[in-house]
């Protein structure tokens, strides 16, 4: 029975797990932290717990599918239940547009609220997004590509792709289909998920509006944390060993240069045949492979592009919101003029568009009675873009924030808080501050992305955000399927 080691119990570290212990290897997940999540963390203080990553679940297949693997199920292991609506966005001249659950619940409220004309055009919207979906994921998401040149090896979806316009522009395309400049943003904001200008991105990414407008955004029972731990009891209950609170401080190789193990920081060698890395790209290359060059797409200072970062500012208040949903996202009104400021000059939003989630609105857990958890996002430029000083910006930065809360209407009386700025991000090590990774630009998507094997390293593999197929939860969770994959292959199984 070959052994695989696994380093790092986040998402994909954890998908990778379920699938070669699903594969028949004997496999050892190795995790700094006392628990697993990785990115998808959590915080606990004073009677407040917080999701501390991604707060946007989507695409619960793809979760069923490494549990499936391990000998489990999502209905047994995670009990979701449907956001309706998903999001409900505010906009700069004080009206509300929800993004409602299900196509018809979604064109009622396009009917009422944009008119007859866009509720019509939201059927041909479905119709092209689902199309653009079915073809995107089987051939150009949920595969591994050895190089370019793979694309040709399925010229249909290509063509398909070409037909659909994806290689078009995503905002003008929006604009072509809807009056409604308030749709224009709904539809098009899930770019930035991808590190984008939605303005500017290919329209390829409309796939993520696809994910979360049309297939639904859910809510697992005991908070974000619960996905990791669902994986983790399935990985574990199928005979993978987790180590936690343990780090990886080298790389064992041998003679010929391929993963042979890991050091860990007791000094212990925990020998393997292959070795799954999840950290982030650039900081596995710094930490486990200092004398070897990365990829052009890996390093910044090489050529690759980076998304932007966040701050976020968790807030346990007393008070219950009653206005909000689980996801609120308030638009600035200079929509294009914020991405200027965020991508090209490096400052943060002169007019900024921020995410609220109310995760305690959906979790009795999280909060004491009579209070709520605020998880407020700001996207802001990452540390390779922007010349923003944090150690002087952090305090004017929470108090724009409670301000905002203040104005937009929120509980605002602070029982504990926590912020986070690039620099923490940093000392996290997320390569150029930022947990998004590499941007999905054209030159770092599918087979021009910073690949998940190096063949200078034989039998190490990467997974996670940096490689493919990218970032977010969607794509973490393949990531660690065609990781499993590639270690079939190097192992000749």
């Amino acid at each position: 029975m070959s052994h695989v080691v696994v380093i790092g119990a986040g998402l994909a570290g954890l998908s990778a797990a379920c699938h070669l212990v699903g594969d028949g290897h004997r496999v050892t997940v190795v995790e700094k932290e006392p628990v697993p999540g990785g990115r998808s963390g959590r915080l606990t203080r004073d009677g407040f717990t917080f999701d501390t990553g991604p707060t946007v679940l989507t695409m619960p297949a793809l979760i069923d599918r490494p549990l499936r693997a391990a000998g489990s199920s999502l209905a047994e292991r995670l009990e979701l239940s449907v956001l309706d609506p998903a999001y409900r966005g505010f906009f700069a001249d004080g009206s509300t547009l929800d993004v409602r659950h299900g196509h018809e619940a979604m064109r009622a409220e396009i009917a009422a609220e944009c008119g007859p004309r866009d509720a019509a055009a939201f059927d041909d919207f479905v119709v092209w997004l689902r199309e653009l979906y079915e073809v995107e994921m089987p051939h150009f998401i949920d595969r591994n590509f050895d190089g370019p040149l793979d694309l040709l090896a399925r010229p249909r979806a290509a063509l398909s792709l070409l037909r659909l316009g994806a290689l078009g522009r995503l905002g003008p395309m929006v604009r072509r289909r809807f009056d409604d400049p308030r749709l224009h943003r709904l539809f098009s904001f899930q770019a930035m998920y991808a590190g984008l200008d939605p303005e500017r991105a290919l329209a390829i990414y409309a796939v993520i509006t696809y994910m979360d407008s049309i297939e639904g955004v859910y809510f697992p029972r005991g908070g974000m944390r619960a996905v990791p731990d669902a994986l983790a009891g399935a990985a574990a209950d199928a005979g993978v060993e987790f180590r936690y609170g343990t780090s990886v401080t080298s790389l064992v190789r041998d003679a010929a240069g391929a993963a042979r193990g890991v050091v860990l920081d007791d000094s212990r060698t925990l020998a393997a045949d292959a070795v799954v890395c999840t950290i982030d790209l650039p900081t596995a290359y710094e930490w486990l492979l200092p004398g070897l060059r990365p990829p052009r797409a890996v390093a910044g200072v090489l050529g690759g592009r980076y998304s932007p970062s966040a701050v976020v500012w968790h807030v346990g208040v007393r008070g219950v919101p009653q206005r909000f949903v689980h996801h609120n996202i308030h638009f600035g009104a200079d929509w294009a003029g914020a991405f200027d400021d965020l991508l090209r000059r490096g400052t943060t939003m002169a007019d900024p568009s921020r995410l609220v989630t109310v995760h305690s609105l959906d979790d009795a857990d999280a909060a004491p009675e009579g209070c709520s958890t605020l998880y407020v996002l700001e996207p802001v430029p990452n540390l390779e873009v922007g010349g923003i000083d944090w150690s002087r910006r952090r305090e004017p930065m929470r108090a724009s924030l409670h301000a905002f809360l203040v104005e937009a209407g929120y509980p605002s009386d602070i029982v504990v808080e926590e912020l986070v700025t690039p620099d923490d991000w940093l000392a996290q090590g997320m390569a150029a501050g930022t947990p998004f990774a590499l941007a999905h630009t054209f030159p770092q998507t599918g087979p021009f992305r910073a690949p998940n094997v190096d063949r200078r390293v034989p039998r190490l593999v990467f997974a996670g955000s940096g490689t493919v197929p990218g970032v977010g939860v969607p794509m973490v969770l393949p990531s660690g399927r065609l990781a499993a994959e590639r270690v079939a292959e190097l192992l000749g199984r």
